[in-house]
């Protein structure tokens, strides 16, 4: 998400400057490689570049070939095969074992549906939406079909009139049949071989911090940093301010029975209860507990939870301990406040990722699934 937000943002300042871009986008991936489908990179005809396609080794290469782009105005595929041993012979030494296949668009300030104005469509409001990319491996000499469809809730943005009948036909009972939650690359043999990703595109994490304490502003700074949401919502209003929490998306404050019915909660929001109020957070806990959120993390020892939990079950509230975590945080030895708020963050990242949050060197297989 943070990706995103910052091409759109590259976006408008090149679009006032009159410069022309292209947009690099990874839509399949075989084997290993750093960066997986839907990472992108937003170049300036003049060589300044926004996002990553990769760990850095393939920038400098999809740059020459972005400018190509924009000079001829033609969408290109491009390959890069590293899975034989002796990858130097691309000039870019990538290090990696896998297949990537990198789609490069020109774009067009006067299309209001340029795959960057899809983007900022998909993020406007917190609904998961589906960007739909086609190209073709096997004709990847010819122009690319590329970005052209965004499917959010109800609503089709884009063109997909411009899109194969039969494809597009295909391309909606592939989305009827899944959910929005993971992206989808399919081959139509039967349509000569077309590629298709569908981009599975998620509102930002949301961040409910509870505590305008000195030890909730490196998790507000950190939590920028990443793209996220953040509300402070906090009952003390000499703390809770826009000073305090310049990078905070709002600040509310009230009382424990008060705040949560101001709040906008969905499927990617997290609460953090940092208020070291024990009367407050048990006020606040009553009200969050039957909105079913996947994580609500209590700062403090075990013991602090267990007294509001067993407060909250004394006064008839049915109780989902799965979604507490108390002590919150990773175990990886933190030690201050800004370290806290790393470990906190991680952890939040790991629950709504559905990841154990485990050293990647014991797992098995690619790191990415």
């Amino acid at each position: 998400m943070k990706e995103i937000q910052s091409i759109i943002k590259a976006y408008g300042i090149f679009l006032a400057e009159g410069k022309k871009v292209a947009l690099a986008t990874v839509v399949q991936v075989d084997g290993s490689a750093y960066r997986r489908p839907g990472a992108r990179m937003l170049v300036s005809e003049d060589g300044e570049l926004t996002g990553a396609i990769s760990g850095g080794c393939l920038e400098g290469d999809a740059l020459r070939k972005a400018q190509t782009v924009i000079f001829q105005q033609k969408s290109m595929l491009v390959t890069y095969d590293t899975t034989d041993e002796d990858d130097q012979k691309f000039g870019v030494g990538l290090g990696c074992n896998g297949i990537i296949h990198v789609l490069i668009e020109p774009i067009d300030y006067q299309d209001s549906i340029n795959p960057i104005e899809l983007l900022k469509i998909a993020i406007q409001e917190r609904v998961t939406s589906r960007l739909i990319t086609v190209f073709s491996v096997k004709y990847s000499k010819q122009e690319q079909v590329g970005t052209k469809v965004l499917m959010k809730g109800t609503q089709t943005f884009g063109n997909e009139k411009s899109l194969d009948p039969a494809l597009w036909s295909q391309i909606q009972n592939e989305i009827s049949a899944n959910d929005f939650s993971h992206h989808i690359i399919k081959k139509y043999e039967e349509l000569d071989d077309v590629q298709v990703f569908m981009e599975s595109i998620k509102s930002a994490i949301r961040i409910l911090l509870f505590g305008a304490g000195n030890d909730t502003i490196p998790v507000c700074k950190m939590a920028a940093i990443l793209g996220l949401e953040v509300f402070v919502i906090d009952g003390r209003k000499n703390l809770a301010t826009p000073e305090r929490f310049p990078t905070a998306v709002g600040i509310i404050t009230g009382s424990g029975d008060e705040v949560v019915q101001q709040l906008e909660i969905d499927t990617n929001t997290a609460a953090l209860l940092m208020t070291h109020n024990f009367e407050y957070e048990a006020q606040v806990l009553k009200d969050l507990f039957p909105l079913g959120l996947s994580y609500i993390g209590i700062l403090g020892p075990k013991k602090k939870s267990e007294k509001l939990i067993e407060r909250l079950e004394k006064n008839g509230l049915t109780v989902n301990q799965n979604a507490i975590y108390s002590p919150m945080g990773l175990d990886i030895g933190a030690e201050g406040s800004e370290e806290i708020a790393l470990s906190i963050l991680a952890e939040v990242k790991a629950v709504l990722a559905k990841k154990q949050g485990t050293f990647l060197r014991n797992k098995k297989g690619p790191i990415h699934d």
